[in-house]
Order: structure tokens, then C-alpha cells, then sequence
């Protein structure tokens, strides 16, 4: 395997199940623990896991709060859904955030909840959003990844009358901090998304699980790469897993596995309630013994 990066950690705090001052308490105690590099939030609207009538924040208006008031860490929402927001709309969100935050975001996105999980998609009627079918969601993802980087790059107003997407007159202003844009996180397993990632990423994150699969997954999107004429190496691999604070054993077993299959951008899920000093205890626990 080729030579790769030193692996970055980051947190995920799902804004849901728990109240504002909880994440906000964790992020600033992470944003003073240089060992963590990036935190996370995801995208629903409603809860995908314990009580179904539980809090669920917003997460762009959320990470926006969150950005203000950190300094260092990098930031972003893990990942967007392209169903909930207009593209165009989005830009112009996203950019807001890598403002408020001084050029610190990581903009992440995808084509949103499975079909399949009740729960995820409950959110979509609940909230008077249309449920496109997958193949609508990922060729709408594409559309919505180059439309959003003109956005951010291009200096005059533009049309674009695309498949999924019809913008007249669109043009961005202000530009994001960073130049030439935010770096994109593409998020999925499936191979569609995968080419997407393929022409428009510049990480990819895969929702943990099986490494093994991870690993595959990986080398498949190496494959899109190498057909579109794209250097593999210049996406980050990116992956997200689980722990637990009572059995970190297996969370620091699934790091080394992770990395040794060259996945450098390591974001650890922290289960809610979050105990005193947690971001400490992730450095201590997972983060060093994994370097």
C-alpha cells in the first residue's frame, strides 16, 4: 500500500435525543483537545433511534451555532441530505457556515434516508418533502454537486436547466472562505453514489459497520476513479464508527482495522447521554493507543 497520511479523528454528536447545551458542552471541550481534529453532525429531522418523538435539531442552523462558537476544530454535517434542501439553497447555507467558522467547513452531503427505514423516512411526509426514488435521488445528487461548487466559484450569473435541477440567474455572493471551495464529503455505499464520489469528491465517508465492506466499497470506488482518468489518491477515505464508553476494546480494534485498509479520517460516534469530560476521554481512550 502506498505511503498514506497520518490518520485524523474527529466526533459525531447526532443532535438528537439530547438538548443543545449537551452538544454544545462537548464540541467547546473538544475544540481544546488538539488530538481531535473535526466533529459532526447528522441530517434528520426526526429522531432515527430511541424514543421516535424525541428532540431532533436541525442540523445546518445547529452546526452555524456550533461554528461561532468554536475555534479550531473543522466542521460539517454528516452527511446532508440533497433531498431537504434545494441545491442553490444549500450553497448559500453552506457558505454562511465556512464564514461563521473563519474557513473551517467540510461540506458533506448525500442522497439522503434509505427507502426502506421507516424511520428515516417518516421525517420526509411529516415535513411536506417529496421522497424521490433512488435513482431520481442520486442523479439529483449530482446535478446538486456541480451546480453548488459553481456556485461557490463561478463570478457572474448563470442559467442551468438540468434533469432534476432548473436554476435562472443564479449567482452566489458572498464567496466561501476557502478557496476554491469548502472540501466535499460524499456519503454512501452504494455503487451510484460511489461514482458521484468518484467525479466530485474530495473525501468519501462510508457509515462504519463491516471494514471488510468498507475495504470493498473503497477499492470500487478506486475502479470509478481510475475510469473516469481521476487519481484515487486524492480522495480521503473516510469512515465512521461506533463506540461504546463502557467497551472502547472494540471501537480501537475497528481503528486499527480502518486504518490499515487506508482509511486516514477516522469520526468516532459518541452515544447520548455524553459523560463529563468525554472528548477527554475519547483522546485518552481511542485516539492515542490508535497513533
Amino acid at each position: 500500500m502506498p505511503h498514506q497520511p497520518p490518520p485524523s479523528f474527529g466526533i459525531m454528536t447526532a443532535p438528537m435525543q439530547t438538548g443543545y447545551h449537551d452538544i454544545l458542552r462537548v464540541w467547546r471541550e473538544a475544540d481544546a483537545i488538539p488530538a481531535i481534529r473535526h466533529a459532526w453532525l447528522f441530517d434528520h429531522l426526526m429522531p432515527i433511534g430511541g424514543d421516535p418523538d424525541g428532540p431532533a435539531y436541525e442540523g445546518w442552523t445547529l452546526l452555524s451555532a456550533l461554528a461561532a462558537q468554536t475555534r479550531r476544530l473543522r466542521l460539517g454535517v454528516m452527511v446532508t441530505s440533497n433531498r431537504f434542501r434545494p441545491p442553490a439553497l444549500l450553497a448559500k447555507i453552506a457558505t454562511t457556515v465556512d464564514i461563521v467558522s473563519d474557513g473551517r467547513l467540510d461540506f458533506g452531503i448525500g442522497v439522503g434516508s434509505r427507502p426502506g427505514h421507516p424511520l428515516a423516512r417518516r421525517e420526509y411526509e411529516a415535513h411536506g418533502l417529496p421522497f424521490h426514488h433512488s435513482a431520481h435521488a442520486v442523479g439529483g445528487l449530482d446535478e446538486a454537486c456541480t451546480l453548488i461548487r459553481r456556485l461557490w466559484t463561478e463570478e457572474k450569473p448563470f442559467d442551468a436547466h438540468g434533469t432534476y435541477h432548473h436554476l435562472t440567474g443564479a449567482f452566489g455572493n458572498p464567496k466561501p472562505v476557502q478557496r476554491p471551495h469548502p472540501p466535499i464529503l460524499i456519503g454512501g455505499r452504494a455503487s451510484s453514489t460511489l461514482r458521484t464520489a468518484a467525479r466530485h469528491a474530495d473525501l468519501w465517508n462510508i457509515p462504519g459497520g463491516d471494514i471488510e465492506d468498507a475495504a470493498r466499497r473503497s477499492a470500487l470506488l478506486d475502479r470509478y476513479c481510475e475510469e473516469i482518468g481521476r487519481d484515487p489518491a486524492e480522495i480521503t477515505r473516510s469512515i465512521h464508527i461506533a463506540i461504546s464508553y463502557d467497551a472502547p476494546a472494540p471501537a480501537r480494534r475497528a481503528i486499527g482495522k480502518a486504518i490499515t485498509e487506508g482509511f486516514t479520517h477516522i469520526v468516532l460516534g459518541l452515544p447520548t447521554p455524553y459523560p463529563a469530560q468525554v472528548a477527554q476521554w475519547v483522546a485518552d481512550e481511542l485516539i492515542t493507543p490508535s497513533l
